[in-house]
């Protein structure tokens, strides 16, 4: 990721693609905990790569945009930002469409050779097309336990076979990203863990984690976990 640096021209909302493309993705009213933030924008490289560093740097994901245009100036993204409170914006832009130069100059030859007319639109390029894509980020307040996970889901014993395949219960919730400093980084909980119990609470999902870190806040707990199959026990405080 890298810092982007523009003046925002203060397009209209509804002339705004960054705004009329944009999907919520987290119900929980998500905003920056601040007063009128002003959101820094970023350039994103890899969305995945990003996305885990964003969580581990504290930041939860409030929505995204994505559409297909002409040439359309970043900063547009930032005023979306602006709007609905963001801390951070990822922006991403790949080309989609458009003929190359090679593919022009062959066309141009071809109707050389065959001795047809070209007017000025033939040889005009043609406009380029691109796919923007852009993550709104809101920072979070201080974790209790400080870890983002999934839940897992059951398994087939034999996916060559969906005949005969039977489920294979899978417990507990995936670590997809642990927050720096935080309560869970200090216990010593890594990204990819497997969190299967609470003192000896199960955690079935994400509301369940919530629950038990809530109900044990203050205190020392006990994290039953799976690290690349292996059982191992952490004590953290929250």
């Amino acid at each position: 990721m890298s810092l982007l640096l523009a003046a925002s021209p203060n397009i209209r909302a509804e002339d705004n693609p960054y705004s009329t493309s944009y999907q919520v993705q987290n119900q929980g009213n998500l905003h920056s905990l601040q007063n009128n933030p002003e959101p820094t924008l970023l350039s994103g490289t890899r969305r995945e790569e990003d996305k885990i560093k964003m969580l581990e740097d504290g930041y939860d994901l409030m929505g995204f945009s994505s559409f297909e245009a002409g040439e359309i100036d970043a900063t547009q993204a930032l005023d979306h930002g602006r709007n609905i409170q963001a801390d951070r914006i990822l922006v991403y832009m790949k080309k989609a469409g458009g003929a190359s130069p090679s593919s022009r100059m062959e066309v141009i030859k071809e109707a050389v050779k065959k001795g047809q007319m070209l007017t000025e639109k033939d040889v005009a390029a043609a406009p380029a097309n691109y796919r923007y894509y852009a993550t709104y980020w809101a920072k979070l307040p201080r974790p209790l336990l400080g870890i983002h996970v999934i839940k897992l889901v059951p398994q087939k014993s034999d996916p060559a076979d969906d005949k005969q395949a039977m489920p294979v219960a899978s417990q507990g919730v995936r670590v997809i990203a642990v927050i720096h400093d935080s309560a869970a980084e200090k216990g010593g909980v890594q990204r990819g863990d497997q969190l299967l119990s609470i003192n000896r609470e199960k955690v079935e999902d994400a509301a369940k984690l919530s629950s038990l870190v809530r109900k044990y806040s203050g205190k020392s707990i006990k994290l039953q976990l799976e690290r690349e199959g292996e059982p191992l026990t952490l004590d953290v405080q929250l």
